[in-house]
């Protein structure tokens, strides 16, 4: 099935956005930061919910990990 019709799928790959785009923000920040605006925005947006809110982003990490490795 794919990511897209599984809201707990949909969910992973979210989170997995997030986080990748944070960390490639952290190691080198110039290739996000020169695309703001357009598609290539949501990337660099998903940097900043990362470094915002990244208590929150580890905390949905970490429930999304038990979930999938305990309860699936």
């Amino acid at each position: 099935m794919s990511a897209i019709f599984n809201f707990e799928s949909l969910l992973t790959v979210v989170l997995l956005l997030i986080c990748a785009c944070t960390y490639i923000h952290a190691v080198v920040p110039s290739i996000l930061d020169r695309y703001k605006v357009g598609f290539t925005g949501i990337f660099w947006k998903c940097a900043r919910i990362g470094e915002r809110k990244s208590p929150w982003v580890a905390g949905c990490c970490i429930i999304m990990a038990f979930n999938i490795l305990f309860l699936q």
